[in-house]
């Protein structure tokens, strides 16, 4: 009986990939057509994704040291091939002024055997009303303006999703939204009240206000983003505590005729899960034009504070400097892929304890779509930190990027890519590439995504 409860709450909570209601025109005919109209409906799509890797470099190698900097261990990555795979099912249900989704997710590297990768990637419920206002509460996947804070990842096999709730307004050139997170261990009942490690997300709290404007007379458009983040702080629930941290910022696009101007600004503020303080900012431009509708041409610059007085050891690796502030900005929960360059070198995780010497990447890049659905594309990035470097040089080197995508039909996708980076002593020394500075990474993926059941009654 359990089962077929659990059965039937999933299919009350169906989601519809497909996210449009019906139109108010529906509920002004008259009664008798309302009674004939088909007003349910219940999609069921699945999406499965086989992705191989060839790569020689893109993680960093890891090194252990004393007190008094002495190394102690160090393991490194070589270079491998490998393929994954990522599946999902999703079903939806929506009918005017209800829609919800339940999302399963499977991903595991071929051959896995040692763990269960199978997740609820969102199992959500939203209720909307006519004047332009809604409600959403469940695990959900979050994007924002061009996903440099708030994102789905989904180039991950792992994409993000949160377990929030939504409130907001869309409608005539404004949108607002809320989101409210408190995330709970659910063994912390009887000790450690509120205290909450190894959980699904990686904060105990959040609350985000986002609000945009689109000017109906000019191709401008504009929004502003307040975030508040709650991190556990402490070894033990009787020495929890939370901290908070903010981050304040906009992001604005301009395009006129065939221009696509964008520009980001952030700052990062409060304290982090250890009591430190943090002042740190995130500048982004990026300029995006047209000539024919073949042809893209694109160039911009990334600038992400960095923390000072960053050490690293003749041997490599990072020094144990003593931070009174933290000045190195952290990405948060954006699409991280989409920037700083494919081969996913400088994420702030992989740096030591959090702290990073921040980022600066300068690039250029053009794409060209010869046939309608074949597209291709390359890129150059430069790359140096943000901040000075004891004995060592800002630049990082270059990367060089190419890749293509191919729409063989509408449920068919083919995309690949290969990139080359030349790093340089620094970009050794931080990242430890095994004292080889050509790495290159290559991959393909082909998707297929179809709708097996689409219902209305």
């Amino acid at each position: 009986m359990k089962v077929k409860a659990l059965i039937a709450s999933l299919f009350v909570a169906m989601a519809a990939t497909a996210s449009a209601q019906q139109p108010d025109s529906i509920a002004a005919q008259q009664p008798d057509t309302i009674a004939k109209a088909k007003l349910n409906l219940v999609n069921v799509d699945i999406s499965v994704l086989a992705h191989g890797e060839t790569r020689h470099g893109g993680l960093h190698s890891s090194t252990t040291y004393t007190e008094d900097g002495q190394e102690v261990e160090t393991i490194t990555r070589k270079a491998a091939n490998f393929l994954t795979g990522k599946a999902r099912i999703a079903i939806g249900y929506e009918r005017p002024g209800i829609q919800a989704s339940v999302v399963l997710q499977n991903m595991a590297v071929w051959g896995e055997t040692s763990s269960n990768q199978l997740s609820l990637y969102e199992a959500w419920a939203k209720l909307t009303a006519r004047f332009g206002g809604f409600l959403q509460v469940g695990r959900q996947a979050l994007a924002y303006d061009d996903e440099r804070i708030i994102g789905p990842n989904d180039w991950a096999m792992a994409a993000k999703s949160h377990d929030v709730i939504r409130l907001g307004y869309e409608g005539y050139n404004h949108k607002v939204h809320a989101i409210l997170a408190f995330n709970q261990n659910s063994s912390n009942v009887i000790e450690g009240g509120s205290y909450y490690v190894n959980g699904s997300q990686p904060y105990k709290s959040m609350i985000d206000l986002w609000y945009h404007y689109d000017v109906s007379t000019f191709p401008l458009s504009a929004s502003l983003l307040f975030m508040n983040v709650g991190m556990q702080g402490g070894d033990t629930p009787k020495e929890g505590h939370t901290e908070h941290q903010q981050i304040l910022g906009t992001y604005v696009t301009y395009q006129p005729d065939r221009w696509k101007f964008e520009g980001s600004a952030y700052h990062q503020f409060g304290k982090n899960e250890n009591k430190i303080p943090i002042r740190a900012w995130l500048f982004a431009l990026k300029a995006t034009f047209h000539p024919t509708s073949q042809w893209a041409t694109t160039i911009g610059y990334d600038y992400i504070s960095g923390d000072r007085y960053f050490a690293v050891p003749s041997g490599g690796g990072l020094g144990l400097t003593r931070h009174s502030v933290i000045r190195g900005f952290n990405t948060v929960y954006g699409s991280h892929h989409k920037f700083y360059g494919a081969m996913d070198f400088f994420y702030l995780s992989t740096y030591y304890n959090g702290f990073t010497p921040g980022l600066q990447n300068v690039f250029v890049g053009a794409g060209y779509k010869p046939i309608p659905k074949l597209s291709l594309g390359a890129e150059i990035h430069y790359l140096a930190t943000a901040a000075n470097i004891d004995k060592l040089k800002p630049s990082l080197g270059y990367e060089i990027e190419l890749a293509a995508q191919y729409e063989i039909s509408s449920i068919l996708n083919l995309t690949a890519g290969f990139s080359y980076m030349h790093g340089t002593e620094t970009m050794e020394k931080l990242k430890r590439a095994m004292g080889d500075r050509r790495l290159y990474w290559g991959w393909i993926s082909l998707t297929v995504s179809p709708r097996i059941i689409s219902h209305r009654w």
